[in-house]
């Protein structure tokens, strides 16, 4: 079917509908679209951050009207502003929201900063909880720079559910979501901070999880409006962070710590990556990044170490062609050192929720 096909009945499904104040929606000034791309329809709904809340039930409603549209891939109705929307940072929900209800923990994966190999670990560790016998689901919250589509060679768009929800893709074992699978791979997201923290909010509760033990979600560097979706969105359960052992990137590691801890999010451990590189010709080792920094910023901050990786051309080819490198060689030294340190992040995650019913002995 034709996307000018899909836009008339998009407009069709639209027309019904009213705004808070009675305007019709395809009226309203601050609505825009909607647009089809490749059998994806997409609205946007310009608000301020005291209106927003008052938007949310016209915004679902018309959400689930575009996803009925015959041959339409998938619909996201997002709320944004012209100008930025600067919400509090509070602390994460004493309420998980029911749509996670089936999910045990959620845990996010961090950098501070980019270029650290944060995304390549937290599908090791993904794949490495699974390996430990858990179930798995990882979530990719970088908008503008998805990584998990190529990591794990996902293909194709997710399906849609009875519920009208979206179904997770699945990799190895493990449940997968991510933007890049909604967005043709040379799309450029050229969205402001409110549309981000609206897909965000979206992937959590418009995707059918179903049970798991733990939700690892893939976070985008910085600490901005993606962490602000996903700090207010949901209860995490702890936090990991990814560094290379050199000042520059430890200095944005000590941000993003921060960051989790002024929402009393517990910092389960932390990762050295690229922790040294061994020649393939000679077998010496090089320190490219310094050697130890990670490792000794955990212990001045008193939070978990989880151990160190090297940087390796299996590593990287593994990671490049969408086989992590748990899930080639799972015997391996880098695939063992990934799985052990799932391991220890599932200890310190039981250890700082002892009274959780659900949790497995490993």
């Amino acid at each position: 079917m034709s996307d000018d096909t899909i836009l008339l009945a998009a407009r069709k499904a639209l027309s019904g509908l009213t705004m808070p104040d009675g305007t019709p929606f395809l009226g309203a000034s601050q609505v825009s679209g909607p647009t089809v791309s490749n059998g994806r329809i997409n609205v946007s709904i310009l608000t301020t951050a005291d209106a927003a809340a008052a938007l949310g039930d016209i915004r679902a409603k018309a959400e689930v009207a575009l996803r009925n549209v015959p041959g339409a891939v998938t619909a996201f109705v997002t709320l944004t502003n012209d100008k930025t929307i600067a919400p509090v940072l509070k602390p994460a929900a004493t309420a998980k929201p029911e749509i996670l209800a089936g999910v045990s923990h959620v845990v996010a994966v961090a950098s501070g900063k980019g270029g650290v190999g944060k995304s390549t670990t937290a599908v090791n560790l993904a794949l490495g909880l699974r390996a430990n016998g858990l179930k798995v689901g990882i979530l990719d919250a970088d908008i503008h720079g998805p990584s998990l589509p190529t990591l794990l060679a996902l293909h194709g768009q997710p399906r849609m559910g009875q519920d009208r929800r979206l179904l997770p893709m699945q990799s190895n074992g493990i449940l997968a979501m991510s933007m890049g699978l909604m967005v043709d791979a040379e799309t450029a997201m050229v969205w402001r901070g409110p549309m981000v923290m609206s897909a965000i909010t979206q992937m959590l509760s418009d995707v059918d999880w179903g049970t798991l033990d733990v939700l690892i979600v893939d976070m985008p560097p910085g600490t901005g409006d993606a962490q602000l979706a996903i700090a207010q969105g949901t209860t995490l359960a702890g936090a990991v962070i990814v560094s290379t052992p050199q000042d520059l990137a430890l200095i944005d590691a000590r941000r993003g710590i921060a960051m989790f801890k002024k929402v009393d999010v517990p910092i389960l451990g932390l990762v050295e990556n690229m922790a040294h590189f061994t020649c393939t010709d000679c077998g010496k080792q090089h320190a490219l990044f310094g050697t130890g920094g990670a490792e000794a910023e955990a212990k001045r901050l008193g939070v978990p170490f989880l151990g160190a990786v090297p940087l390796t051309m299996d590593l990287r080819a593994a990671s490049d062609s969408g086989q992590p490198i748990v899930a080639r060689d799972p015997e391996g030294q880098l695939g063992r050192l990934y799985i052990d340190m799932a391991r220890a992040l599932w200890a310190n995650l039981t250890a700082s929720y002892p009274n959780t019913q659900t949790h497995k002995k490993l």
